[in-house]
């Protein structure tokens, strides 16, 4: 069950208790907008970039025009479809409670043109994909199986996840590279990669304090209930790349690069420079914090755990989706506390 519960938030399912609503609340009332005609200097720049091939985990795709209806099959790909200006028409609901992903890295991007649900991150609705007409199929940030390509590809031009990577661990850039590959806009990736590059070092060079200190990202269901994310999640990649060193314990510890869990007897993995917890909701906050045998890790009494919950306001969240639209909030969000907690001794 603890397995189950922390796997959600990395695999494709809604998440559990709180932040799980029925996906009848997303409703259909919204008219998925195909993308906008782009500048007569963009239609040439996006005619040049095709026909295009990509490699997937599948095989190869080739794309032989600029697709006009994408679907963004992946948990988190039309965030990276939004930033390159292209709203997708249909797209993944993964946490339930916010229909079309409205959180606020995105919720203004997407004007009138909301798309539509056509999966929950476990259970893609095919008939509802052929039904929107797609010229483009994309799943990036996804565990699209080869029965599900098979189907897709009968519906249209699909470009499943990396293969190179275990399902749900392609780093957030490689996924971002191939995304804008597949929709023509490679100069607009380079921009939007460099951006980001350019605000990492700029945070490497302003807090000297992080570099070298070991991190755990971390999770707590449920009392009694832990998990560690491995070190090629792309959230424990994202806190690295703020200078941090992913502490050694936990390798062999995950497979797969889904998480490890464990119960009170463990909580020694969690013990580290600096613990960032994800907890469900604010209130698990308390209810982590006052649990005796994890107020007795030495990281603990330092004071030096971060809580980033997936809601009110959703940081943690955002670190979850680590998207070129949600990294550059959530930096923001966590930074300072992150700051804090390096600095203590």
């Amino acid at each position: 069950m603890l397995s189950s519960t922390i796997g959600r938030r990395l695999a494709g399912t809604a998440l559990a208790g709180a932040l799980a609503v029925s996906l009848a609340a997303c409703g259909s009332s919204n008219t998925p907008a195909a993308t906008a005609p782009a500048s007569g200097q963009q239609a040439q720049a996006a005619t040049a970039a095709f026909p295009v091939t990509i490699e997937h985990k599948f095989g190869k795709t080739e794309i032989k025009a600029e697709p006009k209806r994408v679907v963004a099959l992946g948990l988190t790909d039309h965030d990276a479809m939004v930033a390159l200006g292209v709203k997708p028409v249909g797209a993944t609901d993964w946490f339930g409670e916010r229909p079309f992903a409205n959180w606020p890295w995105i919720d203004s991007k997407w004007g009138d043109a909301r798309p539509e649900v056509i999966s929950d991150g476990a259970e893609v609705q095919f008939e509802k994909i052929a039904a929107l007409r797609p010229d483009l199929i994309i799943g990036q940030y996804a565990q699209v199986t080869q029965e599900q390509y098979d189907k897709l590809s009968k519906i249209a031009p699909t470009v499943a996840q990396n293969g190179k990577y275990e399902d749900y661990s392609t780093p957030w850039r490689e996924m971002t590279l191939t995304i804008g590959k597949a929709l023509g806009k490679q100069a607009q990736t380079q921009q939007l990669l460099s951006d980001l590059d350019a605000k990492f070092a700029q945070i490497r060079k302003d807090h000297p304090e992080f570099a070298g200190k070991k991190i755990v990202v971390g999770d707590s269901p449920a009392q009694g209930q832990y998990g560690a994310f491995a070190p090629a999640d792309p959230r424990t990649q994202l806190i690295a790349g703020l200078g941090f060193t992913v502490d050694p314990k936990l390798d062999g510890q995950t497979k797969e690069g889904k998480p490890v869990t464990f119960g009170d007897e463990r909580l020694d993995l969690l013990d580290t420079d600096v613990l960032i917890m994800m907890p469900s909701k604010p209130t698990d906050v308390d209810r982590i914090k006052q649990t005796p045998v994890f107020a007795n890790l030495a990281v603990a009494k330092a004071d030096k755990v971060i809580y980033l919950p997936y809601s009110n306001p959703p940081t943690g969240a955002a670190l979850t989706f680590a998207t070129v639209l949600s990294i550059p909030w959530v930096l923001d969000q966590m930074v300072p506390a992150l700051s804090q907690a390096a600095k203590k001794q």
